[in-house]
């Protein structure tokens, strides 16, 4: 028996590494389904603030403004590397990797698709999804 446990992931996409109580403490790398033209909706969670920690390469996050699951406007921030970013409960957000990325991320336990409601992007919201990128990745 040993006093600590070590934990690790190098696959691609999300894996939930452990839970403690109410906590999960997560990894999430590059995943395809991530990448700017495949991002299709934002996502918020209801119960939970999620909190992430850009390990290795680079993260953009996108923040939905809402109105009754309508958006009305879309931001953007470039997460630093070994900085703790919280995402309050209930806002809508969705985030694009680099291929070398690793992004830690603590939320609780129960968050799932059925406490995580989505609104699916028009043609128009992924075109300001892109400008955002591009604007943000000169600022880098």
């Amino acid at each position: 028996m040993t006093n600590y446990d070590v934990f690790e992931f190098d696959g691609q996409g999300y894996k939930k590494l452990f839970n403690h109580q109410n906590w999960r403490v997560s990894i999430l790398n590059y995943i395809e389904e991530l990448e700017l033209d495949q991002i299709s909706y934002v996502e918020s969670h209801q119960f939970t603030d999620e909190a992430f920690v850009l390990l290795e390469g680079s993260c953009t996050i996108f923040f939905a403004d809402t109105d009754d699951m309508k958006i009305k406007s879309i931001t953007a921030i470039n997460l630093e590397k070994n900085k703790v970013y919280k995402i309050n409960s209930g806002i809508f957000h969705t985030h694009t990797l680099s291929k070398d990325a690793k992004l830690l991320i603590i939320e609780e336990d129960n968050t799932c698709e059925t406490n995580s409601p989505k609104i699916l992007l028009d043609e128009k919201e992924r075109l300001i999804l892109n400008q955002l990128y591009m604007e943000k990745k000169h600022v880098i």
